[in-house]
């Protein structure tokens, strides 16, 4: 069970409606989930929809003005599994209690279930399991919550942030790992306490960022301020490097590390990595910019706009890695539109963010070629992506991924190069090392979750160092 979403939350200390701040907060986060969203207040009542925030506002703007909140949460849902039933959007009612909204994975699901004492339905994800798990923690705990979470943590096996409506306050906890991002921020106009998964939805509503929410980090927002509680130290943090290199707002800040710089110092790694010839640096849209960039300024190649979205298409501004099928993939990949001008009789070369299942590296070299370039040589940010991820991002299979496909038997990167290049049909392929991605991003390889480049899991068991 993935869900690798957005969460916000806000409450206001003078009792100002900040329904409309979630909004706009869920809205910032967009690019982290694209099939459905919801909001819940202090009343426990929630409106879910799916598509897009700003899609149906005949729906969705009625609706909200029965919100009025000094108190809410949002979440935005891309789901890597149980399908687009509404039913698992969130955030959920949990037994008329509290609502929960959750970002990541938990992967031992059976053994949650096992614990709890009541009949799951037959439609549930890992949401559901630890929003009934923490209800009867709860009660042995007589209402502390963090007691409750400190004890939850020690079941939980996985990825994952979670934020938690109560009538009165809010709750949001964070992984001992710190997988996933997590901020605090404060709106000055509505004096409102905000935990987000991105700074970027902060800079948006023009709130100040405060500090990130530690692994292994509880806190609770409420009227009297922030309440925090360290109920896990590890000596060890998993930081998603995916994050750096493409899931991440580059506007944002997660762990005191700018994203659009980590990007942009990754493209300048690959540039050192590879003395390549060609006559323009074009980015794959839109992730990949910032490293292009890098990579244009290290090698004086010139930079220029290639590849265009096509985004005034319904599904034109939409992430074609976070579609739920092949087909969606595929879509979406056939309104990228090249800027013949810039590529038409020049070796081009082609920064990207990661190659997962090889949809659009295909479609992009067969693009440009077709438009008229003389070569395309394709050099991509993240290492080799060998394995599944159980960490929340949507590749849960080792049959699905191009490296694997192509290079079952070999391990140097200088083969796997070649195989891909290969399989895509470009020039020339090269993937940025480990080394190279510690260094782009900042920080050191062993506060990284590489798994899905190494095949290590052991880091998303909490009770392991």
């Amino acid at each position: 069970m993935k869900e690798k979403c957005g969460l916000f939350g806000a409450i206001s200390l003078t009792d100002e409606n900040v329904t409309p701040v979630v909004y706009i907060g869920i809205r910032s986060l967009q690019h982290r989930g694209q099939e459905a969203w919801g909001i819940a207040n202090s009343k426990l009542k929630i409106h879910k929809q799916s598509g897009l925030v700003t899609e149906n506002l005949k729906k969705s703007e009625p609706a909200l003005k029965t919100m009025k909140s000094n108190i809410a949460i949002g979440h935005v849902r891309y789901s890597t599994a149980g399908g687009k039933s509404m039913n698992l959007a969130q955030p959920y009612l949990i037994s008329k209690t509290f609502s929960i909204a959750h970002n990541g994975t938990v992967c031992d699901v059976r053994s949650l279930q096992n614990k709890l004492t009541h009949k799951v339905p037959k439609k549930f994800n890992d949401t559901y399991l630890v929003g009934h798990r923490l209800k009867e923690l709860l009660s042995a705990t007589s209402g502390n919550w963090f007691k409750a979470i400190k004890l939850i943590s020690k079941e939980l096996v996985g990825a994952y942030c979670f934020i938690i409506l109560t009538k009165n306050e809010i709750i949001a906890f964070r992984d001992p790992r710190g997988f996933r991002p997590l901020s605090i921020g404060y709106h000055r106009p509505t004096k409102s306490h905000i935990v987000t998964s991105e700074s970027c939805a902060l800079t948006v509503l023009n709130a100040k960022f405060v500090r990130d929410v530690l692994p292994g980090e509880a806190v609770i927002l409420s009227k009297n301020g922030i309440k925090s509680y360290r109920f896990s130290k590890k000596s060890r943090f998993a930081h998603c490097s995916f994050e750096y290199t493409y899931f991440a707002h580059p506007s944002s800040l997660i762990d005191g590390i700018s994203v659009y710089k980590a990007r942009k110092n990754l493209g300048m790694k690959l540039a050192e990595l590879y003395d390549v010839e060609g006559d323009v640096v074009i980015p794959v849209p839109d992730s990949a910019r910032p490293a292009a960039l890098g990579f244009s300024e290290k090698s004086k190649i010139p930079f220029a706009e290639g590849l265009m979205k096509d985004r005034y298409g319904k599904k034109g501004g939409l992430r074609s890695f976070i579609q739920p099928t092949n087909k969606d993939r595929i879509e979406i990949n056939k309104r990228v539109i090249p800027v013949v001008s810039e590529i038409q009789d020049k070796n081009v070369i082609v920064i990207d963010d990661s190659i997962v299942r090889g949809i659009s590296s295909k479609n992009i070299v067969k693009t440009l070629k077709k438009a008229g370039a003389k070569s395309v040589k394709v050099l991509v940010t993240y290492p080799p992506i060998r394995h599944p991820c159980r960490a929340g991002i949507d590749f849960p299979t080792q049959e699905e991924l191009l490296v694997h496909q192509t290079n079952e038997k070999f391990d140097e990167l200088e083969q796997i190069n070649k195989n891909v290049r290969k399989s895509i049909k470009a020039d020339f392929l090269g993937y940025n090392d480990v080394t190279s991605l510690s260094d782009g991003i900042g920080k050191p390889e062993n506060e990284l979750c590489i798994s899905c480049h190494t095949g290590e899991y052991g880091v998303l068991n909490p009770n392991l160092d």
